[in-house]
């Protein structure tokens, strides 16, 4: 690999709090990144051999690129700012003006992040899913005549991540709390609702990196909520106090590692994600396997995010994580 000059895209958190407090207030800003995160990306990709220039978000890149900048290759962890193609606006952008970019296009970041697209091409794939149905207004919860689905159910926000709008009121077991809870939520993030059985389960994460035929499964860690978690579920306040609140165990019984490295790897190849990602598992109450949700723009804080805790837990260094995606993005240039 030649060194190059890379661009860097994120979202910033503008709420910076001390080390040892934590501040989860601000829904908007919830997946964006910590200045930690930026500054540990930034050192290990000069560490590699490579210049890097800070570029920041879609509106500071459109200046610079307006200015006549450019740069060999854009790492690219910009979550977007607003509606369900937010990921996709700097990849739509850069190829635009055809600079190569980390992780996955447009069109995979779009369809990852709006889930109940993503489940149905992940149904259509083979891959088992909990099955699911969508509500987009008040007037289609009304129309609901007859479940689909028998509860428990869970429900969250059909197009966000790192947790948000999921907490212990998310699993819902009759049709009064089905209502409540989904009028919440569309009311709160204004989009739609996606219902989904409830699996009671073990629940897993599974890191991936590579690209096409050349993707691979990199370890499955298992979420355990501790004591003081919020209970039964993987919530935004679990994720955020993860440090605190949750356990992350490296699986290794043989069984549960190959299912889980199969469903991970055919959805991942199925959704055409590349570079690297994660994909969320979780078991039904018969003890088999179902695909969650995707994330193919997976956080990269070195100690706080899934995907650089599975390679951790297998010995794979942050560096080594940072020039495979390198190495990946290099290779389809």
């Amino acid at each position: 690999m030649s060194y190059m000059h890379i661009g860097l895209t994120f979202n910033l958190r503008s709420s910076v709090v001390e080390e040892d407090q934590k501040d989860i207030s601000s829904l908007e800003e919830a997946e964006f990144d910590s200045p930690a995160t930026i500054d540990a990306l930034f050192n290990t990709i000069e560490k590699l051999g490579h210049t890097v220039e800070r570029i920041g978000n879609f509106f500071e890149l459109q200046k610079k690129l307006v200015d006549g900048r450019c740069w060999d290759l854009v790492f690219n962890i910009a979550e977007g700012e607003n509606g369900r193609n937010r990921e996709a606006q700097i990849p739509a952008v850069l190829e635009a003006y055809h600079i190569p970019y980390t992780f996955s296009d447009p069109l995979t970041l779009a369809v990852s992040l709006d889930k109940s697209v993503a489940k149905r091409i992940i149904r259509d794939a083979g891959i088992k899913t909990p099955g699911f149905y969508t509500i987009k207004s008040y007037e289609d919860l009304q129309k609901l005549d007859t479940l689909l689905l028998l509860f428990p159910l869970f429900v969250k926000p059909n197009s966000e991540g790192t947790g948000k709008g999921v907490n212990p009121h998310s699993i819902v077991h009759n049709q009064d709390e089905l209502t409540k809870v989904t009028q919440e939520l569309l009311s709160t993030y204004k989009q739609p609702v996606l219902v989904e059985e409830f699996l009671p389960g073990r629940e897993f994460t599974v890191g991936v990196w590579g690209t096409g035929e050349k993707a691979r499964a990199i370890s499955v860690l298992e979420i355990k909520l501790l004591e003081n978690a919020e209970k039964d579920v993987y919530s935004f306040v679990n994720k955020e106090l993860c440090e605190e609140l949750v356990k992350y165990e490296l699986v290794t019984d043989q069984e549960i590692v190959k299912d889980a490295f199969d469903i991970a790897v055919k959805a991942y190849q199925a959704l055409e994600c590349r570079d690297a990602g994660r994909v969320d598992i979780k078991m039904d109450r018969d003890g088999r396997l179902q695909f969650l949700e995707i994330n193919p723009l997976a956080g990269l804080n070195p100690t706080h995010s899934d995907l650089p805790m599975a390679c951790t837990a297998v010995g794979i260094s942050y560096e080594e994580l940072i020039r495979k995606i390198i190495d990946s993005a290099c290779e389809r240039m």
